[in-house]
């Protein structure tokens, strides 16, 4: 009997023992300590779980500022320094977590700005240590920092900035480069900032593709149409062309922002038979070549041969359009 009452006395000596060691664990050493932030954020956080509204909101912003506050003290407590440089690691996890606060709390968490800003925010934090004395609590007095702790700290501050930049920079090439898909069948080898990864596109498949949406539209207003009418409308090509190919870019790029720097231009050239009809969309964005590029799809309009004179009332028109697309790097041809 004594020796159960020993092993029941012992296994409740050894949870004793464990339920100490985590309390000391996880007990401030004093009420004024990073821990009572980091506590004071997790409490915060699951209190706006249960609030509504604008409370919640104001609450959940305390957490933040709890937890910004509570890592901020730890990380420069003892600081593990990142190797080259006098910016300690835990700067650049309150840099992440101070622009995860400023950009992406409320959205997804790695935003395009959250990523520029960090390295700029990591750099102000491993700064500011700089202009105080003493430790993180009342203590602590503003100070000027000697002369060679202010060039270290600039230095620090223009490459971290310089750094956000091409930053931003990179995000803005690939915002281009999804909103006008062109781009990318550019030619990038004299460029000293793109570098491509991908294996180019061949040629800018848009310009291809108003080409083939327009024919048939064409078609439709020439085929078996009076010669004389056919005629009228090839005099009146520009304007009868441009209305076609805006409904065609409204119709494939409506969504998309190139649609605006795509334009549909004629050319009609008399031949003996006729007449040729060349339909060129024009690429007007920029260019690796300074006289740009275009497509080009070439029809053959004649009066039908039913054994009827071309010129006679009765002729109707025929049109042969080329079955594949051009596409020529230069300048178009000038209007006749």
């Amino acid at each position: 009997m004594e020796s159960i009452f020993k092993e029941v006395f012992g296994i409740f000596k050894y949870i004793q023992d464990l339920f100490s060691g985590v309390q000391k664990l996880f007990t401030p050493p004093k009420a004024y300590s990073w821990q009572t932030f980091i506590y004071l954020s997790i409490f915060s956080w699951g209190i706006s779980y249960f609030a509504v509204g604008y409370i919640k909101d104001i609450i959940a912003f305390c957490g933040w500022l709890f937890l910004l506050a509570g890592t901020a003290w730890y990380t420069t407590d003892d600081p593990l320094r990142i190797p080259g440089t006098f910016m300690p690691v835990g700067a650049v996890i309150t840099g992440f977590l101070v622009s995860v606060f400023a950009f992406g709390y409320q959205e997804n968490v790695l935003t395009s700005n959250t990523i520029v800003i960090w390295p700029t925010i990591a750099a102000i934090v491993t700064a500011i240590p700089n202009f105080f004395e003493g430790t993180g609590g009342k203590s602590a007095k503003a100070k000027l920092p000697k002369i060679q702790d202010r060039q270290k700290v600039v230095v620090l501050l223009a490459w971290c900035m310089l750094i956000s930049c091409w930053l931003q920079f990179y995000f803005v090439i690939d915002k281009w480069l999804k909103e006008y898909p062109s781009l990318r069948a550019d030619n990038f080898q004299k460029s000293a900032f793109v570098i491509r990864l991908e294996p180019p596109i061949p040629k800018p498949k848009n310009g291809d593709l108003i080409l083939n949406k327009l024919q048939p539209l064409i078609s439709q207003q020439i085929a078996n149409k009076p010669w004389a009418e056919v005629e009228k409308w090839l005099l009146e090509a520009n304007q009868q062309l441009g209305n076609l190919g805006r409904r065609s870019i409204e119709s494939y790029l409506g969504k998309s922002k190139e649609k605006i720097l795509w334009r549909v231009e004629p050319r009609v050239v008399n031949i003996k038979s006729g007449y040729r009809l060349d339909i060129l969309t024009i690429w007007a964005g920029p260019s690796a070549n300074s006289k740009g590029y275009y497509w080009k799809k070439s029809c053959l309009i004649q009066p039908s041969t039913s054994g009827k004179q071309a010129d006679s009332k009765n002729a109707v028109a025929s049109i042969s359009c080329e079955r594949l697309n051009k596409f020529i790097i230069g300048s178009p041809p000038p209007q006749q």
